[in-house]
Parts: C-alpha cells; sequence; structure tokens
C-alpha cells in the first residue's frame, strides 16, 4: 500500500500519527506500508508495486499532468484508492479525480459530537461498527451529494449537530467501483484522536483498505 499524504493548502497534524495507525494495520493484516509525500513515485512502473493507494490527508493540488495520468492508469489496471477526509480537498481541477472520490468537500462546522448511522453493515469496513455511532469529529459538507453515483455506508444525522449543512442525506463515507477499480472514501479521521485508541475507526479504515483491495466482494 502507498500512503501519500502531500498537502499544499491546509495540513493535518494528524498525519504522522495516521501514518503510524496504517503502518500498525499493515503489521496486523499482513500488507506493507509505503508512506511518502513524494509526487514521483506517480508514474507507470512506481505505481505498479501497489495494489492500494491511499490519500491520506492531502490537501489542494498534489499531482501534475503526467503523475495524474500514471494514477489513472492504475485504477484502470484494477488498482485501488482510498480516501481519507481531506482527500476530498484535493484536486479540484481534476474532473477525474472528482468522479473516483465521489465529492468534493466544501465546508464544515466546528469540530463537535455527532450521530452516525450505519447504511451498509456487511461491507467490510462498517461490519462490527456501533449503530447508531456516536464520535467527535469535523464533520464535512460536501459540493454535491453522491448518492446515485456511489453506494453509501454512513450517514451523519445532521440533528444531532450545529452547523450541518446538506439537509437529512448527509452521507459521510462511501465505496463505488470506478474506472476498472475500487475506490473507498470517508470523511472521518480530522484529529489525531482517530489515530491513537479510536478501535471502530481503525476498524472502519482497515476494512476500506481491505475491499479496496479486491476484498470483501463487490460494493
Amino acid at each position: 500500500m502507498l500512503a501519500f499524504s502531500r498537502t499544499t493548502g491546509f495540513r493535518h497534524d494528524s498525519i504522522p500519527v495516521a501514518i503510524e495507525l496504517l503502518r500498525r494495520l499493515g503489521a496486523t493484516a499482513g500488507f506493507d506500508v509505503t508512506a511518502t509525500e513524494n509526487p514521483n513515485v506517480f508514474t507507470n512502473d512506481s505505481l505498479g508495486q501497489f495494489k492500494v493507494v491511499v490519500f491520506l490527508l492531502t490537501t489542494g493540488t498534489i499531482l501534475d499532468a503526467q503523475q495524474r495520468g500514471a494514477f489513472e492508469r492504475f485504477i484502470g489496471r484494477g488498482g485501488g484508492f482510498v480516501g481519507v477526509h481531506s482527500a476530498a480537498d484535493t484536486e479540484y481541477d481534476w474532473p477525474w479525480y472528482g468522479q473516483l472520490i465521489g465529492a468534493w468537500f466544501r465546508s464544515h462546522p466546528a469540530i463537535q459530537q455527532a450521530t452516525i448511522k450505519v447504511e451498509d453493515p456487511r461491507h467490510p469496513s462498517t461490519a462490527g461498527l456501533p449503530n447508531p455511532w456516536v464520535r467527535t469529529d469535523e464533520w464535512y459538507d460536501f459540493r454535491t451529494n453522491p448518492r446515485g453515483s456511489v453506494h453509501v455506508l454512513l450517514t451523519v444525522d445532521e440533528t444531532t449537530y450545529k452547523g450541518g449543512g446538506m439537509g437529512v442525506d448527509h452521507p459521510i463515507a462511501w465505496c463505488h467501483e470506478f474506472g476498472g477499480g475500487r475506490s473507498w472514501y470517508t470523511a472521518l479521521g480530522h484529529s489525531k484522536e482517530s489515530y491513537t485508541g479510536d478501535d471502530a475507526f481503525a476498524s472502519h479504515l482497515l476494512g476500506g483498505i481491505t475491499w479496496s483491495s479486491g476484498g470483501g466482494g463487490s460494493c
């Protein structure tokens, strides 16, 4: 797995502990993790070493045209993609990426507690999660609602927190098969606490990686 955490916009201070969590998950589940912020790894040959690419708290424009092309070909060859939190705040001028990730970030209110509904408890990334799932995070609103083009896994109940802007249907995690590969995204994971001792979030993330790498059946 390639964990790519380059930022050209806001930078989350949770990136180092997020990488450490991925390394721990890899040690437990039996996959190798390469972590980098060097975009030059996005070539046909380099990406050919990986089954899954994780955009881990990325922001802004992080790849040039040639690197974008290599990533598109990686997905076209059946590669997996995992987007974590601000991966939706990334590459706004790349239409293909917008389709891959499902929806782009628009805004968020203050960090606060809210209640999540598990829509599909059978998916590897949601199996075993509490339902409802009460947690504290930074609740993203998106520019569009991705439902209809993706399979929604989790929604957040806007009546349980202040400042939500999407209404009664507010997806926050989803998956879909796209362009020959698999794409899984979660809006969760803003703070350091998500990556240090939050077993439910770790299970959610590992399930997304497992599914994106080809396990766990269809989306």
